[in-house]
């Protein structure tokens, strides 16, 4: 099971692609399985050399027992040292941001799928859907000549 971050794809050109672990409560697993988690709004920052998914919203699980839960709490990413210094010199001062794209299974555990990423101007959003557009009427003609 992958669920996708689709508001990052149509807000942000994507640079380039990392994957990192994240820490999670067992009741946070068992509510990503059951598809519970939306990512729309939530960001990667690093603080004190380590690595955050702020904002990420993972609903309680229904069974769960736990009357002090966050949904929205910041979760730590995992991250060698060498990839959490190239994230900070990539994203200082040079108007990009570290986004999650995607999170998904592997293994039994959880990962991220991390994008560093760059903001589209409104041009640019205009642009895409003028591709999209032209992109569905080629496909549509293709299947009715076919």
């Amino acid at each position: 099971m992958k669920i996708i971050n689709k508001k990052a794809l149509h807000n942000y050109h994507i640079l380039e692609h990392f994957e990192a672990g994240i820490v999670l409560s067992g009741s946070e697993v068992k509510s990503i399985r059951a598809g519970r988690i939306d990512l729309g709004e939530s960001h990667i920052r690093v603080l004190n050399g380590e690595a955050f998914l702020i904002n990420a919203n993972i609903p309680m699980y229904n069974q769960a027992s736990d009357k002090e839960y966050d949904a929205q709490k910041s979760r730590k990413l995992l991250l060698h040292r060498h990839q959490i210094d190239s994230l900070i010199g990539k994203t200082s001062g040079k108007n990009t941001t570290l986004i999650p794209l995607s999170i998904y299974e592997k293994n039994n555990r959880f990962k991220v799928e991390v994008g560093l990423a760059r903001s589209k101007k409104e041009f640019d959003h205009r642009k895409a859907i003028k591709e999209q557009d032209h992109a569905r009427r080629v496909e549509q003609e293709l299947r009715g000549k076919a």
